[in-house]
């Protein structure tokens, strides 16, 4: 049996498959090495395994996360590795697994979009050149971290239009200085701030607000600054994975096009590659 681990800051999908490609899925708490110990990873996954899960049939583990740099790999292995004795275990951050998962063994263009970004050139093999996203704090552009940031930003400022600025205070009832004591308080600032992202899908949604300046805003960000400075970009598809991209994937189509791509494969999520990546199925 092989076990995948598809693992985000906001959450760990965790997909077993066995010889005969029957499989098993079920999810845990998020986890980012960049932010939290290994032990913490060992928590948030013994305790949530199910009752009937013999951790000892597990031949190998894949795993794959954001902030999975190589620096973590030992992170990761050692955390995992007293819970199945008997597996071998790899971990390789998520860029690698979104490209496997949407290209297998195909060179092509792959992107994340989700709680966080990131992109990369894809030779079927590995990747051969990644533009970093600086991560929450300096970058991240298109992605939900992204986008709740610069909502909380203009709700704050006050320059939103006075019409949202009501939505988004009868939504969540919390002042600027509250929000940014939250901010500050949280010990995963970027998953606070892409929990905002549920406000661009709401009863308010089509808002030219949250259509130009936040969602397509956010992707022309993304675009121009990381995408478009890759050699040769236009020459590929664009291809990602990530509940944000899925969610407002019409409006990042149409982004794309702006700057000269065409849209390829555009998921969700990755686990359903990365089996047939691992075992045929």
């Amino acid at each position: 049996m092989i076990l995948i681990a598809d693992s985000g800051s906001t959450k760990i999908t965790w997909r077993l498959v066995d010889s005969s490609g029957k499989s098993r899925e079920f999810e845990t708490e998020g986890y980012n090495p960049c932010y939290q110990e290994g032990s913490k990873l060992y928590e948030i996954l013994r305790p949530n395994l199910p009752d009937d899960f013999n951790t000892s049939d597990v031949k190998a583990v894949a795993f794959y996360g954001a902030g999975v740099y190589e620096d973590k790999y030992d992170v990761i292995c050692n955390a995992i590795q007293p819970v199945f004795p008997n597996a071998k275990i790899e971990a390789a951050m998520d860029l690698i697994a979104s490209a496997r998962a949407l290209l297998g063994r195909s060179p092509g263009f792959a992107a994340i979009l989700g709680t966080g970004c990131n992109s990369c050139i894809y030779n079927g093999e590995v990747i051969t050149h990644n533009i970093d996203s600086l991560g929450f704090l300096l970058g991240d552009e298109g992605s939900g971290g992204y986008m709740g940031k610069r909502l909380l930003v203009d709700y704050i400022r006050d320059y939103m239009p006075a019409d949202v600025r009501q939505w988004f205070w009868e939504d969540y009832r919390l002042t600027g200085d509250q929000l940014i004591d939250r901010l500050y308080a949280s010990s995963m600032p970027n998953r606070y701030c892409a929990s905002f992202t549920r406000f661009l899908t709401g009863e308010h949604a089509g808002h030219e607000y949250l259509e130009q300046h936040v969602i397509r805003g956010s992707f022309r960000d993304f675009f121009t600054q990381i995408v478009k400075n890759y050699p040769d970009y236009q020459k590929y598809s664009f291809n990602s994975v990530g509940s944000i991209g899925w969610i407002f994937r019409d409006r990042l189509t149409e982004v794309a096009a702006e700057f000269g791509m065409k849209a390829g494969n555009i998921i969700a999520d990755p686990m359903d590659g990365l089996v047939r990546y691992h075992c045929g199925f």
